[in-house]
């Protein structure tokens, strides 16, 4: 019969258990990350978050997702982008440039893309490079249409006019969204 070092066995179960737990971590934070990056709603299946706009020229958004909920907030003008945050049944929980917000019934909503100008004098440029002539300037709080976008520029359409914006100016455009 062959003797069995206990020290080297006892160092080898330690190894194992080490390693165990290293595997354990690196398998539920891959799987976290594949969650977050594909989040969707539970009624609609499309990606949460995801922007919308307001379908309506006022619209409620309340506490819950219910009518007897109280109203919390009342936005005043169509177009605002809005973000999508969560889904129950007939009712979408959003959040507005400020992070504000809470629950809207969805027929209030619209995919179509919108932008918020969130900078004091955005100039908006005929081309998508700094050096681009300035078509016009966009004040804070103004809504324009969204079109396409690559890494840094998005192109809008503000009042009949369109042209170049940096994304750090809007708001209802994801930092890495590319449309064309």
């Amino acid at each position: 019969m062959k003797k069995i070092n206990s020290d080297n066995n006892v160092k080898l179960r330690l190894t194992m258990l080490k390693l165990g737990k290293i595997i354990s971590i690196t398998i539920l934070l891959s799987w976290v990350s594949v969650v977050e990056a594909n989040e969707r709603g539970t009624v609609t299946n499309l990606p949460i978050p995801r922007f919308v706009s307001m379908k309506v020229s006022e619209g409620f958004v309340r506490r819950g997702p219910s009518k007897l909920h109280r109203i919390d907030w009342v936005y005043k003008h169509r177009n605002t982008p809005l973000m999508v945050t969560g889904e129950y049944e007939h009712w979408r929980r959003v959040q507005d440039v400020d992070g504000q917000g809470g629950w809207m019934h969805f027929r209030l909503l619209s995919g179509t893309r919108t932008v918020v100008f969130k900078s004091d004098k955005s100039p908006v440029k005929r081309r998508n490079y700094e050096g681009a002539d300035t078509v016009f300037f966009a004040e804070k709080g103004v809504i324009g249409n969204l079109d396409e976008c690559n890494p840094n520029w998005c192109k809008v359409y503000v009042n009949k006019k369109k042209g170049w914006v940096l994304k750090s100016h809007i708001w209802g455009v994801f930092e890495n969204e590319l449309r064309n």
